[in-house]
């Protein structure tokens, strides 16, 4: 017996005598994932330091992409913002660019989010309410009025008509005299999470997909710095996955945007290097800094020995985060700037490239200003006092973090093994296998949290009696008609004949299963609405009707 050995078994004595009389909190703790979490983690648990985990910056970047980190440069700091009109969301960005923040993250409404003019019936009520309103490139134009694109970062919640609002973007930045190879920033452009657990989708799978490729194809040529696309964690893991289920799925999905490009005819180290992710952070603090870490690790592997993509760019994942909208509670909405600030800390440790910090009165509504700000703090104070972002990967050598991260890898290598015997994530989401897989674990959290199982504080325990009532922020009912004359001014003001060709010629294009891109970039210039470009790709694509 090793003098390790004897420690250990030492060491379990003592625990069995005093667990007889101290007997411990529950018979099995378990992380979110249902991973088993032992009383002790040893150097015998550990794997090959320089297999598995390496050096930050080089394969297989379980330890960070980038060899100094956050020693060099922070992360990004975004806030997530869109309400009401383009102007009023303007003066919210100017606002938090003054307080500091270093990027933009722009929130649609649901109506441009599924390619609606806010003057359509189907808007009606919808305007406005969850993010701004974008009809027209005169929108965008107010959205970005005195933002320098050259100088800012900006990304785009927006997924079916990805391909409109990046063209308006670019007609923008053009307007301000900015190149589109000068232009940094992301779209989501993720659709297939959107048939997961999102919802906002217009177009079926397939020229959904072609869209994509089409987008990918565009900025490899035009847009070499933007990131086409942002493979979303964030809303699987918001819908109830699992901390495992939401980098399998996300992964899986990113598997599938790899395989169309290539079937697209695009080279692998073409378009790689500009794929980005989006993750979500939630409360348990150490199962998440291993998952993005884990995550990191699964990718590189993917890309190099699957894919045999020759450029360390194409092997690195480079994420997002967001503090989890889902854990934040209604009651005592003060405790979710402690939800929050653990979340960021999170995915700080486990080394983000850029995160948003939400609100504390998200559960509520909209952000006020207020609430914005402190969000922004949070990561600010983290960065700046916290003394975390001095060394690289903190975390690294623990060997409770190092146990889950290896964990987490096997578990999620057994979900993709499954969706590749499926045909891989077109066929899994369209066979209804993830949803189902999400809804049992959303189901089954929201049991344990019904049971007691799970503690909330505020919610089911530690609770008040009487009621809070904090400022929220409102929309002003008058913003719909507002946005409904302002976009008929524009299509009366418009020359319309320029406005029909662009359109004709888009419609031609994806007829033809030529790139739609260009042809959307002139449409956007000659001010056709969103509405209008995605009838048109509705009319030759088809719609998709849901499970």
């Amino acid at each position: 017996m090793t003098d390790n050995q004897s420690g250990n078994e030492k060491w379990k004595s003592e625990v069995d005598k005093i667990k007889q009389r101290f007997p411990e909190r529950k018979e099995r703790f378990n992380t979110s994932s249902d991973l088993t979490v032992q009383g002790l983690y040893t150097p015998d648990q550990s794997r090959s330091y320089e297999k598995d985990l390496g050096y930050p910056g080089q394969f297989p970047y379980t330890r960070g992409i980038q060899p100094t980190m956050y020693r060099s440069r922070y992360w990004t700091m975004r806030q997530y913002a869109g309400f009401g009109s383009a102007g009023e969301t303007n003066e919210r960005f100017r606002y938090l660019l003054k307080q500091g923040q270093t990027g933009l993250s722009v929130a649609f409404d649901l109506p441009t989010q599924i390619g609606y003019d806010s003057d359509d019936p189907m808007a009606e009520g919808e305007v406005g309410k969850v993010g701004v309103a974008i009809d027209t490139l005169e929108d965008m134009e107010v959205l970005f009025d005195r933002i320098p694109l050259n100088e800012v970062s900006t990304s785009m919640t927006i997924n079916a008509p990805a391909s409109i609002l990046l063209a308006m973007y670019i007609a923008v930045g053009e307007k301000q005299g900015v190149k589109p190879e000068q232009l940094t920033g992301t779209i989501q452009n993720d659709i297939l999470k959107e048939y997961i657990a999102r919802g906002t989708y217009i177009y079926p799978p397939k020229p959904s997909m072609r869209l994509i490729t089409d987008i990918f194809a565009y900025c490899q040529e035009n847009l070499p710095k933007f990131n086409t696309i942002s493979i979303s964690g964030y809303h699987i893991r918001e819908a109830g996955s699992t901390a495992v289920q939401e980098v399998a799925f996300t992964i899986a999905n990113g598997i599938a945007y790899v395989d169309a490009a290539i079937e697209a005819g695009l080279e692998v180290d073409q378009f790689a290097p500009r794929l980005a992710f989006f993750f979500n952070a939630h409360n348990q603090f150490f199962e998440e800094a291993a998952k993005f870490r884990a995550a990191r690790r699964i990718w590189a592997k993917i890309m190099k020995d699957q894919y045999q993509a020759e450029n360390p760019k194409s092997w690195k994942m480079r994420f997002h985060t967001q503090t989890g909208g889902s854990t934040l509670t209604a009651q005592q909405p003060d405790n979710n700037i402690v939800r929050v600030t653990l979340q960021a800390l999170a995915a700080v440790m486990g080394g983000t490239q850029s995160l948003h910090t939400n609100s504390r009165d998200e559960a509520l509504a909209l952000p006020t200003e207020d609430s914005a700000r402190i969000a922004l703090r949070t990561q600010q104070i983290i960065a700046q006092e916290s003394g975390v972002a001095d060394t690289v990967d903190p975390l690294g050598g623990s060997y409770y973090v190092e146990a889950l991260t290896d964990g987490i890898e096997n578990e999620v290598n057994e979900y993709l093994e499954r969706i590749k015997k499926m045909g891989g994530a077109v066929q899994a989401v369209e066979d209804g296998y993830m949803q189902r897989e999400i809804h049992q674990a959303a189901y089954d959290a929201q049991k344990r949290i019904e049971s007691n199982e799970d503690i909330v504080v505020g919610l089911n325990d530690y609770k008040l009696d009487e009621e809070i009532h904090p400022d929220l922020l409102r929309v002003d009912e008058q913003l719909e008609a507002n946005q409904v004359e302002r976009t008929q001014k524009v299509r009366k003001s418009r020359d319309q004949n320029e406005a029909d060709k662009c359109l004709k010629r888009l419609r031609q294009a994806a007829v033809e299963n030529n790139n739609v891109m260009p042809h959307i970039v002139d449409a956007v210039k000659a001010y056709a609405t969103v509405g209008e470009i995605a009838n048109v790709l509705r009319e030759e694509f088809g719609e998709y009707a849901g499970m």
